[in-house]
């Protein structure tokens, strides 16, 4: 069995090949159930989570990623989420590979929302607003470059001091104002853990494309209710209209009936939904992240180090 690292994982899955290996593996699709989660009492009553996210083709690859969350981390200096993938043979069920986790969460996150850009964003998108300056936001750049002409890239956090580390390493402008940088941008992509709308819609400026990464719960939001009022509405998967209370709010409040979602990742790359249908138009994609994206990063990854290996 090999044993993948976070660097390893990083070298293995270069978003010039994670993207297109993620549009084929929405287009044949693979048996993803619903994520398991169980929840852990600590001692002193707070709660943990272990989450397993089970994924596999018929006679192709299996895999599963087992994800702890401990909240509590963080007064040990420690992270709150560890994640590992164990990658099977879906025919014998042989081990094949243990991964990072975490970087290939973070690397098949963000490859998904450029894959959903090159279907929604305009053909000449090169202006690109990063919102939130964690792990996932400081790969938004790199992969939206592989679909779209980026030439300009702004950064926006919560904590000014964070977009200014971001912005130097991508070589990129740190900005203060968020609803001036909004109206700037042809992409903005968030990546934050927000439990309150950040980018407004009334900000957007036609023909914008509005990625929301960061919020996986109900109670988080990282836009508006305007936002999913002005845009047409794109998901990765069904899961998304559960979880994510960027879609669960406004259908409460009526900005979004479940039938106007105009198309998910699967019918984008299988061809069924039309993408972007004009300049002027706003869209919306809203991830919560899949199973069947894990699976498909790992696959590449091992064969490109099994290839690696044997060269």
């Amino acid at each position: 069995m090999r044993i993948l690292d976070a660097a390893q994982t990083a070298a293995a899955l270069p978003f010039e090949r994670l993207i297109p290996a993620l549009r084929d593996a929405f287009v044949t699709g693979a048996d993803a159930p619903l994520r398991h989660r169980h929840d852990i009492v600590q001692p002193d009553g707070s709660s943990a989570a272990l989450l397993l996210m089970p994924a596999w083709r018929a006679s192709g690859l299996m895999g599963v990623k087992v994800v702890s969350v401990f909240p509590g981390n963080g007064a040990r200096g420690l992270p709150a989420v560890s994640a590992s993938y164990l990658l099977c043979d879906g025919g014998t069920g042989e081990h094949l590979a243990l991964i990072d986790g975490a970087e290939l969460t973070r690397r098949r996150t963000a490859a998904a929302s450029a894959l959903a850009g090159s279907f929604l964003a305009r053909e000449d998108a090169a202006s690109l607003l990063i919102v939130g300056s964690g792990h996932v936001g400081g790969l938004m750049a790199e992969a939206y470059r592989v679909v779209r002409p980026i030439t300009r890239v702004m950064v926006w956090n919560i904590r000014a001091a964070g977009a200014e580390r971001l912005a130097g390493r991508l070589g990129a402008e740190a900005v203060t104002d968020l609803a001036a940088a909004v109206p700037q941008a042809d992409i903005v992509s968030c990546a934050t853990l927000s439990r309150e709308p950040l980018v407004h819609g009334e900000w957007l400026r036609p023909g914008a494309h509005l990625d929301l990464i960061g919020g996986f719960t109900p109670a988080m939001r990282e836009t508006d209710d305007a936002a999913v009022r002005r845009a047409r509405v794109f998901i990765d998967t069904d899961a998304a209209l559960a979880e994510a209370g960027d879609l669960i709010d406004p259908i409460a409040h009526g900005a979004l009936r479940r039938e106007d979602v105009a198309g998910s990742l699967y019918s984008l790359c299988r061809g069924e939904t039309a993408g972007r249908r004009d300049a002027q138009e706003i869209t919306l994609f809203k991830s919560v992240g899949s199973a069947l994206e894990d699976l498909a990063a790992a696959g590449l990854a091992y064969a490109g180090e099994t290839a690696d290996g044997q060269a």
